[in-house]
């Protein structure tokens, strides 16, 4: 194991020193011993390399607030070790993170395998909602749902064991590491690039899977161009603890025949070392045949020219402020009438003074809500008493900002804005059950 600064992730290598690395990736909420079923035997074969991302299974509380920066602290961590080169297969969160690695670092990857993975997650607004129910609840909630997220049905009733073990990750993990995680997800999105993927890559789905399930694996297998999909029967989010055996005999099948060699920039040629020696295996149980999918074309990235255009920054912001679904509904009612005014507001109030960088988010949360109590415009107060959560405002934060309101801007403006903005933080911040 490892001692880990904040450059760095917390790890652990198991297997022979002089072997090929492979590393493991954790999924959100779990710890590297969601591997520990296959780590045996993939360490006859290869070097194993696992870590815990950043404020979970006890490692330093360092947020990441990115994919792709937990990617250059992964690669930190590799330099440091001597780590140029190595397979990868990630989990969910890590799968993530294996995608960015293969866009931004493909020399580095020799082998991929993405599990439970996609392209994009969910939607930006659910993972910045659970980002405000962790920030206000704590991480019980998510720890009491994670079983039924997790695992099917009937394995979450036959190990409960196991269940428990999944839940004690979840409320043992730092809780402002996990929203960070949250705040990454809700802005991975690189289903446009996939095409530029060029390593071999497994990718691989329980076939109950309702987090990241086959749709999400087949948009993968037809985005990249070497990619081979296998669904494992009988097995939901967290595939490689539900099904051990089946997921064993993939990665050893995957990574013992599909590993790229390396380019040598000194002579212009490839590198191409022995492959790894397959190890025999017991007979897993039956599991969907590898099948070959076509890869979807790509779209050449545009090129912009001269001082960005502020609308681009703005959409962009404004959606992360007030999420997708408040900006969609106003976008859709636009018309000839009123589409100026959303262009008007897009470009000038949330890509010219939102994205300033003189004033954080938090911040501008507060001078909004003070304004808007100032005025009286409490149907905005309520959308963004939304926004005010997912910028990272607790509740008794809000309310501190209305108590000061009602000294500078009246009792009777305070009082309304109380009744709208509990109204809202109730609805935001009760779980889901």
């Amino acid at each position: 194991m490892s001692e880990t600064p904040k450059s760095t992730l917390q790890y652990r290598f198991d297997g022979p020193e002089d072997a090929p690395v492979l590393i493991l990736g954790p999924s959100l909420g779990t710890t590297w011993h969601m591997w520990d079923r296959q780590v045996p035997e993939l360490a006859k074969t290869w070097r194993v390399f696992r870590f815990d991302l950043p404020g979970h299974g006890g490692a330093p509380a360092y947020p990441s607030g990115s994919v792709g920066e937990l990617a250059r602290r992964l690669l930190a961590t590799l330099d440091g070790l001597g780590v140029q080169r190595f397979g990868y297969a990630g989990c969910a969160f890590s799968g993530a993170l294996g995608i960015e690695l293969a866009l931004r670092h493909p020399e580095r990857i020799a082998s991929l395998a993405l599990i439970a993975a996609s392209p994009r997650f969910a939607t930006a607004d659910e993972f910045r909602q659970r980002g405000v129910i962790v920030r206000t609840n704590g991480l019980d909630p998510m720890a009491r749902t994670s079983p039924e997220r997790w695992f099917t049905g009937g394995f979450a009733a036959a190990q409960p064991a196991i269940t428990e073990w999944a839940v004690q990750m979840v409320r043992t993990t730092d809780p402002g590491c996990y929203i960070a995680a949250c705040e990454a997800l809700a802005a991975f999105d690189v289903r446009a690039e996939l095409g530029r993927i060029g390593v071999p890559t497994l990718v691989l789905v329980g076939s109950d899977d309702q987090v990241t399930g086959p749709a999400e694996a087949r948009t993968l297998v037809a985005g990249i161009p070497d990619a081979r999909l296998a669904v494992v029967p009988g097995a939901s989010h967290l595939v490689p603890v539900e099904q051990p055996a089946a997921v064993m005999d993939l990665l050893v099948r995957h990574f013992s025949t599909a590993w790229q060699p390396a380019f040598d920039s000194t002579t212009g040629q490839m590198a191409i070392p022995a492959a790894p020696v397959k190890p025999v295996l017991a007979a897993p149980p039956p599991v969907a045949p590898l099948a070959e999918i076509a890869p979807a074309a790509v779209q050449p990235a545009p090129m912009g020219m001269g001082r960005p255009d502020p609308y681009d920054a703005g959409i962009k912001v404004r959606r992360e402020v007030l999420g997708d679904a408040h900006v969609d509904r106003a976008l859709a009612t636009a018309d000839e009438f009123s589409g100026d005014f959303q262009e008007f507001i897009t470009r000038y109030a949330w890509g010219e003074i939102w994205d300033r960088p003189g004033l954080d988010r938090r911040s501008r949360s507060c001078v909004t809500l003070t304004a808007l109590v100032a005025g009286g415009h409490l149907d905005e107060l309520a959308f963004h008493t939304r926004a005010a959560l997912r910028n990272g405002l607790t509740p008794v934060e809000i309310k501190e900002v209305l108590l000061q309101a009602a000294v500078y801007c009246g009792v009777p403006a305070a009082n309304s804005a109380f009744k709208v903005a509990q109204q809202v933080i109730r609805e935001e911040t009760t779980p889901q059950e």
